[in-house]
């Protein structure tokens, strides 16, 4: 009954959701095609923000990219001095699953105010959810690394480069964000005592259905080789909330190395999620999710590819 009823049927892309808006170096807005994961990667980062209804919250996620990008930018130049290296090179792809409110005015008017013709946004038709809008991101994104995170600017960005740190680019790797690690760093974490609470009762439940050696599954900031990518996300199903721990379980089954990093972060007031109904949602999905794999209603395809 739960397998039938609570399984997901991803729907196929609109022909629009293969474009994205951008604001070129004159100011002009303009519509472009979007890339491929299959293709050859032609920046060194992509960061993918799924982003329902984040007018509000977006800017300092946005501010936060900038920030570190011009750091980092000027690092690079410091350190390669005159021997003509490239700069640092990204992708910022917002997927707007669908808000009603002013995110997209939000996200490009903040590109033409900052010169930021990296920034791609892209609009669904209809909402898939938050799983669905990073799917479809990763899916089109450019990098030789491939990222997504929380719209919110929960993470702290910068704490990207000590997930970079453990990865090597041609191997299958993911580092995803922990805020159950701060032993292991200088990290600060802060949550309110009802989402401590429910992350622990999530976590043993993940445990008991056979998700193990992860501590923190749900953390909203989690980076790929292009590799890893490729392998994983032409295979997802799940398009809601649960869908980090598809990618896990994807992971474990196609023997893609996982490593924890403690990242600083700290609880946004706005959230999308309902605590009481997501819940009961998020627990359903799950074990449905694990059946469909465990009664092979689902299979781990023995090929690499990029459907869209």
């Amino acid at each position: 009954m739960i397998v039938r009823f609570k399984s997901p049927r991803p729907r196929a892309r609109e022909e629009s959701e293969n474009y994205y808006e951008s604001i070129d170096e004159s100011g002009k807005q303009q519509r472009r095609r979007l890339g491929r994961l299959s293709d050859d990667a032609t920046v060194e980062l992509s960061i993918v923000v799924p982003a329902y209804n984040e007018e509000e919250r977006l800017p300092v996620l946005l501010n936060d990219v900038r920030e570190y990008v011009e750091q980092r930018r000027r690092k690079e130049e410091e350190e390669r001095g005159s021997n003509g290296a490239e700069a640092f090179t990204y992708e910022l792809i917002i997927v707007d699953d669908g808000s009603r409110d002013g995110t997209a005015e939000v996200a490009l008017s903040f590109a033409r105010k900052h010169g930021m013709a990296e920034l791609k946004y892209v609009r669904h038709t209809a909402n898939r959810g938050k799983g669905g809008a990073v799917t479809q991101g990763m899916l089109s994104a450019a990098g030789r690394y491939v990222m997504f995170c929380d719209a919110d600017g929960a993470t702290r960005f910068s704490d990207i480069d000590g997930l970079l740190a453990t990865m090597t680019p041609a191997a299958a790797m993911v580092a995803i964000g922990s805020r159950n690690n701060q032993a292991l760093g200088d990290t600060v974490v802060e949550r309110s005592l009802v989402r401590a609470f429910l992350q622990w009762a999530f976590h043993t439940y993940v445990t008991i259905l056979g998700v193990r050696g992860v501590r923190d599954t749900q953390c909203g900031f989690k980076v790929f080789t292009r590799h890893a990518a490729r392998l994983v996300f032409p295979r997802m199903h799940v398009e809601r909330f649960i869908f980090d721990i598809e990618i896990l379980l994807l992971a474990r089954y196609l023997r893609i190395a996982v490593v924890e990093v403690p990242v600083n972060w700290h609880e946004v007031a706005g959230s999308k999620m309902s605590i009481v109904r997501d819940s009961i949602q998020m627990a359903l999905d799950l074990l449905a999710v694990r059946l469909n794999y465990m009664l092979g209603l689902w299979t781990v395809a023995d090929k690499e590819d990029a459907r869209t």
